[in-house]
């Protein structure tokens, strides 16, 4: 049911991209602005390639938003964004009460302790609860967008509205689309702009069984879940490490951070670190980035954020259930342990599945694009890991991508999106008991 709705979300998005009222009549020039009304439809791979990038709130282009889309195509594309971000989060919460019930009375129990979003037959409340969440953020943010572009970036109030709206939506639902050719790029010494925007990515990206749990046991961290320990202690992890690692990578470089004071600096190393593992917007140039920063961007990517959340990747709590295993092992430990309590071995199968599933799609992709493109390497990875972590940053080669390879980078957003939570989902209710067991043996490892 999820991989259905969402492709026929996906279809009905790509039909109406291809009107003549989504595409401009007219390609803008620098001394003309974009006409309003169109005379021509996108093309199949355009439209499908930008329908698949909304509803799986990736944010990758092959054709400029603020240029190519009239305002309709551009209210089509802010709807997929909702769909795909808020869809995500209802079905994931939906799918948990799924799962305890097909877990028996034992499994009900422990899953219901350890989501601990709603009763496990309050599906009403699950959804009423991620509307709730989504439209207060979004309308906070919205709120002082419009001011702040009203006030000082010189829009009209129509403007002004549209995008704060747009931004808001984009942001909370880790999307990465934005209203100007440069995307975040003119608003890079704004933090009134930059950081209501990165807190509506953070937000998001925990997920809302997280963003639940803390609104009833804020202060109460001995009643928090493992799930919400491993998101918040991951998230708060990987913004100190990837903001540190982007700013020594970049300070000096002249393309993206050096030109920039020393608060600027921080700043823009902040936000990029936020959006990187999830929502791809840019307030610097991504193509003028160093090589080894793109790898360490890639890890982030990969990564990705909460589950049951708007973010994308393997997720953090498939991470650091990995850490903790190889941890355990490391240290020559027979139960792996996380925040005071015992990780069930199923649940390191499921990491195992979830990540190397993952591992095999990424290197894939970045194969066939290999094989059929003049890119590099590290071009083609990052490409390919911002498609399947739904982040949305590029180094800009994506509207070069043949057809064939465009046509294959939407399929990985669409796995990207749907494969971690269903298959997660799949393993956890997939239970079969053999009557018999096979001798054990071991054989050498490494």
């Amino acid at each position: 049911m999820l991989a259905l709705s969402f492709a026929v979300a996906l279809a009905i998005g790509t039909a109406l991209l291809m009107l003549p009222v989504s595409v401009v009549a007219e390609p803008p020039t620098d001394l003309m602005p974009a006409p309003t009304t169109a005379v021509g439809g996108a093309t199949f791979v355009t439209a499908v390639f930008t329908a698949s990038s909304a509803v799986a709130v990736t944010g990758l282009v092959v054709v400029d938003t603020a240029t190519y889309w009239t305002p309709f195509g551009q209210a089509v594309i802010l709807a997929l964004i909702q769909v795909g971000g808020l869809g995500i989060m209802t079905f994931a919460s939906l799918l948990a009460i799924l799962m305890a019930r097909r877990l028996g009375l034992r499994g009900r129990l422990q899953t219901s302790a350890s989501v601990r979003t709603v009763g496990m037959e309050d599906l009403r409340g699950v959804v009423l609860g991620v509307a709730r969440v989504a439209g207060t953020v979004q309308a906070v943010v919205a709120a002082i967008l419009f001011v702040r572009l009203l006030t000082t970036h010189d829009l009209g109030p129509g403007a002004a509205a549209w995008n704060a709206v747009f931004l808001a939506g984009s942001s909370f639902n880790n999307a990465g689309f934005a209203l100007a050719s440069d995307n975040l790029m003119g608003f890079a010494t704004d933090p009134l702009v930059l950081l209501p925007i990165t807190l509506a990515v953070i937000t998001g990206g925990i997920g809302f069984p997280v963003i639940f749990e803390l609104r009833r046991h804020l202060g109460d961290r001995l009643r928090w879940s493992m799930n919400t320990n491993l998101v918040l202690a991951g998230t708060a992890g990987l913004l100190a490490v990837s903001t540190v690692t982007i700013a020594a990578l970049e300070w000096t470089n002249p393309g993206t951070l050096g030109p920039l004071d020393w608060p600027a600096k921080l700043l823009n190393a902040f936000t990029a670190a936020a959006w990187t593992r999830t929502a791809g917007f840019n307030a610097v140039d991504v193509s003028a980035m160093h090589t080894q920063t793109w790898f360490a961007q890639d890890i982030f990517m990969f990564i990705g954020g909460g589950p049951a959340g708007t973010a994308g990747g393997i997720k953090i709590t498939t991470f650091l259930v990995l850490f903790f295993i190889i941890l355990t092992e490391l240290r020559g430990e027979t139960a792996v342990n996380a925040f005071g309590k015992r990780l069930a071995r199923s649940v390191h199968r499921e990491a195992v599945t979830v990540a190397l599933l993952a591992v095999a799609v990424v290197m894939t992709g970045t194969w066939v694009l290999l094989i059929t493109t003049h890119f590099t390497l590290d071009q083609i990875l990052f490409e390919v890991v911002s498609a399947f972590g739904t982040v949305g940053l590029s180094t800009g080669i994506t509207p070069a991508v043949p057809d064939a390879g465009k046509i294959m980078l939407a399929a990985i957003m669409f796995i990207g999106r749907l494969g971690p939570i269903t298959l997660g989902t799949a393993l956890a209710t997939r239970s079969r008991k053999l009557l018999y067991e096979l001798p054990k043996e071991r054989p050498v490892i490494g």
